[in-house]
């Protein structure tokens, strides 16, 4: 438990980040979890557009140090190759 003042400031300032980053975690989980159902039904168009409403939320998340940068980008490019292997 907290002692000292500083302490206990400490502890509800990343109380407060916490929530904000679930939130961000959250946002960012939920756009990647569309690319994946566009992509598994099979339709491109679909998939394009849900990666690009996905590509910000990825890169915001990185930008706040939710995930790492180079996560972002290595999870936007996969999804990238997987969309482009499928038949128009």
């Amino acid at each position: 438990m907290a002692n000292t003042k500083s302490a206990k400031k400490a502890t509800r300032k990343i109380a407060r980040r916490t929530e904000v980053n679930k939130a961000r975690r959250s946002r960012m989980r939920t756009s990647l979890r569309k690319v994946e159902d566009a992509i598994a039904s099979g339709n491109k168009a679909v998939a394009k557009a849900a990666l690009v409403a996905a590509e910000p939320a990825l890169m915001r998340a990185a930008r706040t140090g939710v995930i790492h940068r180079k996560a972002a980008s290595r999870k936007v490019s996969r999804l990238t190759h997987r969309i482009a292997k499928l038949s128009d």
